[in-house]
């Protein structure tokens, strides 16, 4: 018998990210979501480059949106905190920074453990393709925050 706290199998925080970092390598479903590390040398794997290519029948069709992703140390426990690069006019997006804010977009105000970076990312596509969304005028394409 070991000294084990619980029934719940923690897993280490870089393992959890280097398992998600693999996945963003292989790229994911149809290919519209990905991501991946912006420094191979950061050991803490902090700071991640996610890219959206707007859905079909939206006003986001054929655009490809640029995002940042930061890990603190409090991840997966923790929601990353996420920001467009890339300009774009979304409800749950601060027009003037960028930053998705947690209290407008679910996914992060309701933060579970097992979420990832991947499920964010696939979320804010089906996000753009809502009806409160799909429609909105949008700054110039190739223009960022």
């Amino acid at each position: 018998m070991g000294s084990s706290a619980g029934s719940s199998v923690v897993v280490p925080r870089n393992f959890r990210l280097l398992e998600e970092l693999e996945r963003g390598e292989k790229g994911i479903g149809d290919g519209t979501v990905s991501y991946g590390m912006d420094d191979g040398d950061d050991i803490y794997m902090r700071s991640w480059t996610g890219t959206i290519i707007g859905p079909h029948n939206s006003v986001h069709e054929g655009r490809i949106y640029q995002l940042k992703l930061f890990c603190d140390k409090d991840y997966p426990e923790k929601p990353p905190s996420v920001r467009f690069h890339s300009r774009i006019n979304m409800t749950c997006v601060n027009h003037e920074t960028g930053v998705v804010e947690p209290k407008k977009f679910s996914m992060l105000a309701n933060w579970q453990r097992e979420y990832t970076m991947e499920s964010i990312l696939t979320q804010l596509k089906k996000e753009m393709a809502a009806p409160h969304n799909r429609k909105l005028v949008q700054p110039p394409e190739g223009t960022f925050f």
